[in-house]
């Protein structure tokens, strides 16, 4: 495997612009994630809006879904976007994806209920879904690249780690802005109009970070976009085992991200018997200090190598993860609650810190947004997105704890994925200078 020279900023001493970069490159990240988070974040309440009866758990399970099917147009946003990154630039991608996730925020904002336009009603909340699953499905592969790219060779996990860090960032902040409702209106009131708040929230942010993301630098050659085959499935199919190491981690990682952190919100209220305002609060501080994780573990990664923290991880989450849910699933006290989730997403961190950068340096520059892109979204959408829908299903069927062993289970896939690679930060196609493979 041979090394492609990366295009960093123009003056690679500039330290200055390398974080702007990484800021701008970030805060887009921060507003697509968190459009996408708030659906999750408020479907407690906007849940009878669109799918009226009474049954919680069953409303819960149609807002899932869509949920789940908007995953299912991450591939496809994987594809067109890591194309568009690998052909026209890194910078091109993002901004066209930031503009799709904020038209499909504003028009979930201004959807009418079922009582006014019937079944239009969750059709037109599933097409934006869709549309916002096409663009987040684009933002994952590119904004992975582009913070690898910009980051200082020795210091990659911990500069790319600040993708994750926005991305929890975003979620954290749907959360926040939900506990703000809750304690500035009433339930019946947040049910009744003011969960379409967050959503407007959402939409006016997006256009910071479109005028942020104006101003960033691009960080490919033109000989590398005019590269034959970049950009394309053929070349990226020349270079099948890494494209299965992604799919393989994302398979574990991703769902194991979701069962604690998206799902774990409504697990709190199902489960554990948590009132919707208390799983909100825990679930926002949990969320913070999980942030706050991914830095010193990306800054980890760069001393022992990228593959020694993902083994951390999926060995670590295969044992873990049944006594921690089981444990969850009879808390009683936020503590309790705060303490054992944490404890679950301090494992998941060493995957979630290192995951762009990890993805990234496996692949050459002319594929690479591709590559990262479009197979973290086929293992995404099948296994991350459907999480909370199965969580729910076995649930309703009273097997709840069949879940948990799911989630282990797929742990054990990401296990073997690490098993069979080398350490993409000395091996990989983006090597830290002396170590590169003897």
């Amino acid at each position: 495997m041979t090394a492609d020279p990366v295009a960093e900023v123009k003056d690679p001493h500039d330290t200055r612009k390398r974080v702007f970069a990484i800021i701008g490159g970030s805060s887009g990240n921060l507003v697509e994630w968190y459009d996408f988070y708030v659906y999750a974040a408020t479907a407690l309440y906007f849940a009878p809006t669109f799918f009226p009866g009474g049954n919680p758990t069953v409303q819960l399970l149609n807002t899932a879904a869509i949920f789940a099917v908007g995953f299912l147009m991450r591939p496809i946003g994987g594809w067109l976007f890591g194309r568009i990154a690998d052909k026209q630039g890194r910078r091109a991608s993002m901004l066209i994806s930031v503009l799709l996730m904020c038209f499909g925020s504003l028009m979930i904002a201004v959807l009418p209920g079922y009582d006014s336009i019937g079944i239009a009603a969750p059709a037109l909340l599933l097409l934006a879904r869709l549309l916002q699953g096409l663009s987040v499905g684009g933002e994952y592969g590119t904004s992975a690249t582009y913070m690898s790219e910009v980051a200082v060779a020795g210091h990659r996990g911990f500069f790319a780690s600040f993708q994750y860090v926005t991305l929890i960032g975003g979620q954290l902040l749907a959360l926040l802005v939900v506990v703000v409702l809750q304690n500035v209106y009433t339930g019946d009131e947040i049910r009744a109009w003011a969960w379409r708040i967050p959503f407007f929230i959402g939409a006016a942010t997006a256009v910071i970070a479109l005028f942020l993301r104006r101003a960033l630098h691009e960080t490919t050659t033109e000989e590398d976009r005019k590269r034959k085959g970049a950009g394309t499935i053929s070349l990226l199919l020349a270079h099948p085992k890494p494209l299965l190491q992604v799919i393989g981690l994302t398979a574990g990682g991703s769902l194991a991200f979701y069962a604690f952190t998206t799902y774990m919100q409504k697990f709190l209220v199902n489960s554990a018997g948590f009132s919707a305002a208390k799983s909100s609060e825990t679930m926002a501080a949990v969320l913070f200090c999980y942030m706050l994780l991914q830095p010193p573990l990306g800054a980890l990664s760069d001393r022992i190598g990228r593959r020694n923290c993902l083994l951390i991880f999926s060995a670590g989450m295969a044992i873990a993860t049944v006594p921690i849910m089981t444990y969850l699933s009879g808390v009683t006290s936020p503590m309790g609650a705060f303490v054992g989730i944490l404890g679950a997403l301090f494992i998941v961190s060493f995957y979630t810190s290192i995951s762009g950068v990890v993805k990234a340096e496996m692949f050459p520059a002319e594929i690479r947004a591709l590559g990262v892109g479009l197979g973290y979204a086929i293992a995404n959408s099948l296994f991350g997105g459907t999480a909370e829908y199965v969580a729910l299903y076995l649930k309703s069927i009273g097997l709840e704890s069949a879940f948990f062993w799911y989630v282990a289970v797929f742990a054990v896939v990401s296990l073997v994925a690490t098993l069979s690679m080398k350490d993409p930060r000395s091996h990989g196609y983006m090597p830290v200078p002396g170590r590169e493979k003897n």
